[in-house]
């Protein structure tokens, strides 16, 4: 019961500055007993709290992204309670091969988002077009399927979604940081209430990450904030690393 705690407090301030707390609690979960589907939807409930004290956290960043989060929140929603579904529809290691590449993908688009962005801004420039406040349709389709991967398994979640904004929004990491708590609040939330009718789960350990979760989510956001954008650049990129190997050596 204290590991769960302990992991619950971790996963809650990993990911309300970075994303990847699942890579924390899941394994604890597993160490205790539970079945790896049980463990996963246990997971997404008792992460829940840690969420959304994240999302409050950052709330002097979310200021003025009103329309941008109700937009990407529509598809959030659509995307978590797609892959909550497919979580027990799937054999359970159906997305094993894919998820590793897809965290790969995206930790190179956080390494080298200045790049990338001022390549954009050079094509903007020779051709004359207008920056996309939201990113475009392909953004919101990207967010949209990367919320489908996060009902499902949720690890990463945070670090796919900050380097697709990233890379299609001019707007602070900071800030962006703060829309990636909000569309992970919203995916759990809606993955662990179709999740309370169709699935089995362990309610000692949803309480106990959910209080973890809660307290971590609130403690990182406070230190998160502070960061400049190099050094949370560099924080994405090292958890990242770190979960994709634990991935690979699953």
């Amino acid at each position: 019961m204290a590991a769960v705690f302990a992991a619950g407090v971790g996963a809650g301030a990993i990911n309300s500055v970075v994303g990847s707390g699942t890579l924390i609690t899941f394994p604890v979960l597993l160490a205790t007993g539970l079945a790896p589907v049980t463990a996963t939807v246990s997971n997404a409930l008792g992460l829940i709290p840690g969420s959304i004290s994240g999302a409050i956290g950052y709330r002097e960043e979310l200021r003025g992204q009103r329309r941008r989060v109700l937009k990407f929140g529509c598809g959030a929603l659509l995307g978590g309670l797609s892959g909550a579904t497919l979580l027990l529809m799937l054999p359970a290691d159906a997305f094993e091969t894919i998820v590793p590449v897809l965290v790969g993908l995206a930790l190179l688009l956080v390494a080298f988002q200045p790049q990338i962005g001022r390549l954009v801004q050079r094509r903007r420039a020779r051709t004359g077009a207008s920056p996309r406040r939201d990113g475009g349709p392909l953004l919101l389709v990207g967010l949209t399927l990367a919320s489908v991967y996060g009902g499902y398994f949720t690890a990463a979640q945070g670090i796919i979604y900050l380097s697709l904004m990233g890379m299609l929004v001019d707007e602070p990491l900071q800030r962006l940081n703060g829309v990636k708590n909000v569309l992970s609040a919203l995916v759990n939330t809606v993955a662990a209430v179709f999740f309370l009718f169709a699935a089995d789960f362990e309610w000692t350990a949803v309480g106990l990450l959910a209080v973890g979760s809660g307290l971590g989510g609130w403690a990182g956001a406070r230190v998160g904030r502070r960061f400049s954008p190099t050094v949370l650049r560099i924080l994405v990129v090292t958890v990242g690393t770190v979960a994709l190997v634990q991935l690979l050596l699953r």
